[in-house]
């Protein structure tokens, strides 16, 4: 079974990590995978770069930033990411032309590949999900739910000119794929989403979480990890990290604030270490100490960051699965997170952390002041947390799940386009 692997990344961003993990699993489990990315920084072997001419790269620019500038100037909906993929490319031949059994999707923007692009592909194909945008319009989460009446309103996020960006791309979307694409979803919610959706409500929806390799991912010796950061001892320590996520809507960092003014009266000596992202010029006075630790892209020192920690809290408004919440379960520490989104499918609510009501700060701190508290109590749900990952997201256990959808497509011999 020869899988063509596609994804804009093999390493910036979650997609982009949960993509190379899939193809990681997929190969340990002998399926040949080869991926295909527009950007390679990993240097594996497996992995090929798009490789166009000097007049096509110089397209591709132009059109990227042709796109980029539409969705930068027109006026739409300002707490999510936007894509049009308007740009041709020559990917469809090259896959049609391939000796693959079937393309794998992943996150395909940034104009790497355009909505008619995607129609073009004759070979049978599966799509993993890693955000909305494939049943929305032009954005990548959706707050008003456009997407479920086929973008009928009017949207109050038109452009200066007036026209409705989101609703035409997802009329070429509709336009454009005549026949049901085969999808995975990370998340029971995020497959939810798609069923609620016009474009893809008939179409063949499975839940696959991403995977995590559970022999690097462990849990190792808090105090050592510490030392190494350079973290200090003896006191609870909280983690967040996302990329740019103290900027980011979605990530909500703006609610941890509010939950951790709960929490100083209640935690003496509270410190919180923030990823992703380094020291701003000037720092939030947070009435705690505060270590930024920057962006780590190498999963040695994730690893060693969240086993440092006494908890990680993802209090994000949506994820369409969750990675910080399944790294960190993977090394041991528990997870206080919001009851909403992907982040259902990884935390059970006081077994491997702590659900909080959406998205109230208060039960957000009551919930990191709970996982910190008793020292017993936090032993057991680390330990559940690391079950979980070893029983949910081991490549083994994700690689099987992905053969039996591919086989199941493959013998059915029903291409997509």
């Amino acid at each position: 079974m020869k899988i063509t692997t596609v994804s804009y990344s093999d390493s910036f961003g979650g997609a982009a990590r949960a993509a190379y993990r899939i193809h990681q699993a997929l190969r340990q489990a002998d399926v040949d995978s080869t991926m295909i990315v527009k950007h390679a920084k990993i240097g594996d072997w497996t992995i090929q770069r798009v490789q166009d001419s000097m007049a096509s790269r110089l397209i591709d620019r132009l059109g990227g930033a042709i796109s980029r500038r539409i969705t930068r100037h027109a006026n739409l909906a300002a707490n999510s990411y936007h894509s049009l993929a308007i740009v041709p490319t020559a990917l469809p031949q090259f896959f049609n032309n391939s000796t693959s059994d079937l393309v794998h999707l992943h996150w395909i923007n940034n104009e790497m590949l355009s909505i008619r692009d995607i129609g073009k592909i004759r070979k049978p194909l599966i799509w993993t999900l890693h955000d909305q945008w494939a049943f929305c319009g032009t954005e990548h989460f959706s707050e008003n739910l456009r997407f479920s009446n086929g973008y009928e309103e009017v949207d109050p996020y038109h452009n200066i000119l007036g026209f409705d960006l989101s609703r035409w791309t997802w009329k070429r979307k509709a336009r454009n794929w005549k026949f049901p694409i085969s999808i995975v979803s990370p998340s029971k919610w995020l497959a939810d989403q798609a069923r609620r959706s016009t474009l893809m409500r008939n179409w063949p929806i499975d839940v696959i979480p991403n995977p995590i390799d559970i022999a690097a991912w462990q849990p190792m010796n808090s105090e050592l990890a510490r030392e190494i950061l350079q973290l200090p001892q003896h006191v609870p320590i909280i983690l967040f990290g996302a990329w740019n996520g103290t900027t980011d809507h979605g990530k909500g960092f703006d609610l941890l604030v509010n939950a951790l003014r709960i929490l100083v009266p209640k935690i003496p000596k509270l410190n919180l270490v923030i990823f992703g992202e380094s020291s701003p010029k000037t720092p939030l006075n947070l009435g705690i100490q505060t270590h930024y630790i920057g962006r780590l892209s190498d999963s040695i020192s994730l690893r060693i960051l969240y086993c440092a920690a006494d908890a990680t809290v993802v209090p994000s408004r949506h994820e369409s699965f969750g990675q910080t919440a399944s790294e960190s379960h993977a090394c041991g520490t528990p997870v206080v997170a919001f009851n909403t989104s992907g982040l259902k499918d990884i935390v059970e609510h006081q077994q491997t952390g702590f659900l909080a009501e959406p998205f109230d700060a208060l039960d957000l701190a009551n919930g990191i002041e709970w996982t910190l508290s008793n020292q017993d109590r936090h032993k057991s749900i680390s330990v559940n947390a690391r079950r979980r990952a070893v029983e949910n997201w081991s490549y083994e256990v994700v690689a099987s799940a992905y053969r039996t959808r591919f086989e199941g497509i493959l013998n059915s011999r029903v291409i997509s386009f």
